[in-house]
């Protein structure tokens, strides 16, 4: 249990250190496909899934820890991609962030419904992904792509 929670334990401050860099970048970064697996509040049954999302120039691992982090910790989907949007927005000041989660909940796989193809995608845009249609069509164009 200490691994599943071990998010509670550390900070985006801890593990970002010197690993931003200021670049004269102006197009997207993405880093798709993060693997995630946290703990459902509820239920205490995991789900899993992964994150796609786009900041300014740091440290690539730096935005899986920021992830794991996060998950790390007894979440609901919503909140977990909401506090993954704002350290990021938080620590590197973007003119935006996007970030999307797509995860399997074993609280609807293996009780409930048992629904084993059904997954969850969830959503935050900060700045100017929330702010220009055509940037986040963008966005989501690119990282919905299999």
């Amino acid at each position: 249990m200490q691994f599943l929670t071990k998010g509670y334990k550390e900070t985006t401050q801890d593990i970002l250190n010197d690993a931003i860099f200021d670049e004269n970048h102006e197009e997207m970064v993405i880093v798709k496909d993060i693997d995630l697996f946290s703990l459902c509040e509820h239920h205490l049954v995991p789900f899993y899934g992964k994150a796609h999302r786009l900041t300014k120039v740091v440290g690539l691992s730096k935005l899986a820890r920021i992830v794991e982090i996060y998950s790390r910790r007894l979440q609901v989907q919503e909140r977990l991609t909401k506090q993954i949007a704002s350290a990021i927005s938080e620590a590197l000041e973007p003119a935006g962030v996007a970030v999307v989660i797509e995860a399997a909940h074993m609280c609807m796989v293996m009780r409930g419904v048992q629904k084993m193809n059904a997954s969850t995608v969830t959503s935050v845009m900060l700045g100017r992904f929330h702010d220009d249609p055509e940037l986040r069509r963008e966005f989501l164009a690119l990282t919905m792509k299999k």
